[in-house]
């Protein structure tokens, strides 16, 4: 195993070969992710579901992240992060495989939880190894990288997926990640390093664990159940068990000095307005992606491959934005950065939510670049906030609270598509792409608080 002696980044050859396992690594998450979101209406009718059914797919990777994400970057503080990254690669890699092979909703969605789990060990310390791996000076820059990656690989998800569904049918989608995720692995065995510094008095605590799955696994069950017009009782129930469950965990956390859920980090103010931020960001972007795909086939009669294309102009304004946010962070605060990508984004969405009846191609597609751009100017300088305001051998819990914070805005937002779909069945993009816009418009306004505190350091991240 690569070792790291210098806390201030990799020496500059072994640097470009981990960036490289990294990029490919979430490249294999974020574009599976991509792939699925355009293919549900195919899914869906192949599978004999209904549209609103047929979000489960989207919903069970989702919720299996989210209930997994922070006890794994728990165990990457501990065990490595690099450890954590190769095992996620190979589970989601065999996983994959059991997608593809999949032949009804039912063993699909069981295949895409287990998928989950490994694309949460993935996704739960990536950010940390970026830490180790850029000097501190070029932080903001890697997290640039960082997220040009995770657009790149959105931008890459509907071409790829409309490219497949022309001449093969929807199983083959999952089978792209088995090769980029064995040549990840290959590549993270060589030069990914070990973690420089590890907190000494942090033991990992499996009862922690189980409550934080089951709080933020009633929590999605609970938003989707009411979403999908599930009994009135049984979701009050979740509710219920949630509060109590939710109550004991946060007090069993306030005691601990590392805990699981980092709430001590939530006790620093622009940590915190930047969680909120990117939770109603991510909402907002998720109520878009999964209603959009819908919207272009159903009602504008656009094909697999129509879509796919329409819908690459917003990761691709991403690209272009995000290296360009990841150096202004260097010289401009991210509140005030975030605050005018968010409202670029928030009235991207309202013009799609306000497009002709029958809208050309290039109607949509300049829209498309205005969502791209605004989410690009926001998202580099909020994941640089949240990960530089934690102490450096707190990465993984910084990590792992900005990937849940991604995850449950991007969960809640799928939920409240179906939410959207059942309540009004013959506009239910409409609805959905005006709910995103008041999500954004939201996390702008909460963005721009953060203008009034200083700004992250590692060296004096706060104290609760």
């Amino acid at each position: 195993m690569t070792t790291l002696s210098n806390t201030d980044g990799l020496p500059v050859p072994q640097r470009y070969g981990a960036i490289l396992a990294i990029a490919l690594g979430i490249t294999v998450s974020v574009l599976d992710g991509a792939i699925a979101n355009v293919a549900l209406p195919t899914i869906a009718r192949d599978l004999n579901a209904s549209p609103a059914s047929s979000i489960w797919v989207v919903n069970a990777y989702q919720l299996a992240i989210t209930i997994s994400l922070l006890s794994l970057a728990s165990l990457g503080d501990l065990i490595g992060y690099r450890r954590i990254y190769q095992v996620g690669l190979l589970v989601f890699s065999i996983t994959s495989l059991f997608c593809a092979l999949s032949d009804s909703l039912l063993t699909l969605t069981i295949a895409r939880v287990l998928q989950g789990f490994g694309a949460a060990a993935i996704m739960s310390v990536n950010t940390a190894l970026i830490r180790i791996i850029y000097p501190q000076r070029f932080l903001g820059r890697g997290i640039g990288i960082n997220s040009l990656i995770v657009a790149f690989s959105s931008a890459a998800g509907p071409t790829v997926a409309a490219a497949i569904l022309s001449v093969a049918s929807w199983q083959w989608l999952f089978a792209i990640n088995l090769p980029i995720g064995i040549v990840a692995l290959i590549l993270g065995m060589k030069y990914l390093p070990g973690n420089s510094q590890k907190s000494s008095n942090q033991r990992f605590d499996p009862t922690s664990a189980v409550m934080n799955a089951l709080t933020f696994g009633l929590l999605i069950t609970a938003i989707s159940g009411f979403a999908q017009g599930q009994s009135l009782l049984l979701i009050a129930t979740e509710i219920a068990a949630l509060l109590v469950i939710g109550y004991f965990f946060v007090r069993r956390q306030l005691r601990q000095t590392a805990p699981l859920l980092p709430v001590d980090l939530l006790r620093i103010p622009i940590f915190a307005l930047s969680m909120g931020t990117s939770i109603c960001s991510f909402a907002a972007q998720m109520l878009a992606m999964v209603s959009l795909p819908f919207f272009l086939q159903a009602s504008l009669g656009r094909d697999e491959v129509a879509t796919g294309l329409l819908l690459t102009p917003w990761p691709l304004a991403i690209i272009v934005m995000a290296p360009i946010a990841g150096r202004l962070v260097e010289r401009v605060h991210a509140g005030l950065l975030g605050g005018i990508g968010l409202a670029t984004f928030a009235l991207g969405l309202f013009l799609l939510a306000l497009l002709p009846h029958n809208p050309t191609d290039l109607d949509i597609i300049w829209r498309m670049v205005l969502c791209g751009a605004g989410f690009g100017l926001f998202q580099s300088p909020n994941n640089h906030t949240i990960i530089s305001a934690a102490p450096r051998h707190r990465s993984g819990g910084a990590s792992g609270m900005l990937g849940t914070a991604r995850l449950l805005g991007q969960t809640s937002g799928a939920a409240l598509v179906a939410l959207m779909f059942n309540l009004f069945p013959t506009s239910g993009t409409h609805a959905s792409l005006v709910l995103a816009g008041t999500f954004a418009s939201v996390a702008a306004v909460v963005s721009c608080l953060r203008i009034t505190q200083p700004r992250a350091s590692v060296t004096e991240p706060g104290k609760p």
